[in-house]
């Protein structure tokens, strides 16, 4: 989502842009990556979730700023208001955007927290640029460590899933995102844990993704295998995770996660769905705060 108006620098690193007061940080040719930084202090870099974009962190920036946070919120390239780039949505892209956030705005001792997909960020961060910059990850409802079925990973995914996912983005991708966003939250006939209004304000920040970019992310997410890196994780690490996750089921998740990163502490939010950064928001806040300042 490009926008042709002229981008002017208000710091002297002439990658750091603004544009009509909203922040952008030039991490490639013509690939521009649209962030929030609020606070001050220790700081917190939010990684979003697919296919949503740096808003869904919406009820924890208040929080963790108000905790005496610098948080930093960015939009994944291809989602959100970002830039739209045809290429480039592979993890290894995809983290070399983070370590240009991370690099251009100077951070040290920072948190990531990567919900959903981000935690695949968060992880290959450590690896692939030996975790600069970054003293503790958390991961929330993360795809990590390997979602995709194999002869090595039998409890995975299989392949048709992630093709009948794509035939349903092809062929009508803002209804596939409304049935997507009630299984996101859990929503059944007895249970509605969000307005009717907040759910739809979720599909339509959803809807602003680039449908390539939402192919491809789903691609990468649904095929890269962590483990042999997350088995090398040794910084203090959070794992969070809901037991009634449909979809990042906890068992080929969350506790292969825990089990895989040496000295982690894995807490289970029971009955709780993908969406938890709403449903659970109040506990999710609290163990943030506390497991960043310990």
């Amino acid at each position: 989502m490009e926008n042709n108006q002229t981008l002017t620098s208000p710091q002297k690193n002439d990658s750091i842009l603004e544009l009509n007061h909203e922040k952008y940080i030039q991490t490639a040719p013509n690939v521009k990556i649209h962030f929030k930084d609020y606070g001050q202090g220790k700081p917190v870099i939010l990684i979003h979730g697919w296919p949503l974009s740096n808003e869904m962190w919406e009820y924890q920036i208040e929080n963790l700023v108000a905790n005496n946070f610098r948080v930093i919120a960015y939009d994944r390239r291809g989602f959100g208001k970002s830039s739209q780039p045809w290429n480039g949505y592979d993890y290894d892209t995809l983290t070399d955007d983070l370590q240009q956030i991370i690099e251009q705005l100077k951070l040290e001792n920072a948190t990531l927290v990567g919900f959903s997909m981000g935690g695949g960020e968060a992880v290959r961060y450590l690896s692939r640029h030996s975790g600069k910059g970054v003293s503790k990850i958390i991961l929330v409802a993360s795809v990590t460590p390997f979602q995709l079925k194999t002869q090595d990973n039998p409890d995975g995914k299989p392949a048709e899933n992630g093709a009948k996912t794509a035939e349903a983005i092809k062929n009508d991708r803002i209804g596939f995102l409304d049935e997507f966003g009630k299984n996101f939250f859990g929503i059944t006939l007895i249970s509605k844990p969000l307005s009717t209004p907040l759910l739809e304000y979720y599909r339509m920040l959803c809807s602003f993704a680039s449908p390539h970019a939402s192919l491809e992310c789903a691609k990468s997410f649904s095929t890269t295998d962590f483990r042999q890196e997350m088995s090398n994780i040794n910084i203090p690490t959070l794992i969070i995770h809901g037991d009634n996750d449909k979809i990042v089921p906890i068992e080929i998740s969350g506790e292969k996660s825990a089990k895989l990163i040496r000295n982690s502490k894995f807490i289970v939010y029971e009955d709780a769905p993908h969406g938890l950064f709403y449903t659970h928001k109040e506990r999710l806040n609290a163990d943030l705060v506390e497991f960043i300042n310990s």
